[in-house]
């Protein structure tokens, strides 16, 4: 199991959704707002702060959807301006369903 991990602009986040949705037996997503900063740093008029707010996005998918999902976000997230974000893919090794009492690998 992965977790394919997506920090995106927040104007692309329709844009990346329904493109995930039209891969088969896609698992589902978490989207949360969260601020951070990279190579880029932020001005407005007289003060400095480095934070912009991004999109996070959790996918945790089979091993076997794992490039497909990495390579959806890319190319849809992608505008070629710089802060475009970033995408990871992290192994997954144990989760647990709360609600069944379910806990494995197959679960992560």
């Amino acid at each position: 199991m992965k977790e394919i991990r997506a920090y995106i602009q927040p104007y692309m986040l329709n844009h990346v959704t329904h493109a995930l949705m039209e891969i088969p037996d896609f698992p589902g997503m978490s989207v949360s707002d969260c601020q951070g900063f990279g190579r880029e740093r932020a001005e407005t008029g007289n003060e400095y702060h480095p934070f912009y707010g991004k999109k996070r996005i959790e996918i945790f998918a089979p091993d076997v959807m794992a490039d497909l999902i990495f390579d959806t976000i890319m190319r849809t997230a992608h505008t070629g301006h710089h802060g475009d974000g970033k995408v990871y893919i992290v192994n997954a090794l144990h989760g647990g369903r709360i609600s069944t009492g379910e806990k494995g690998p197959e679960l992560a």
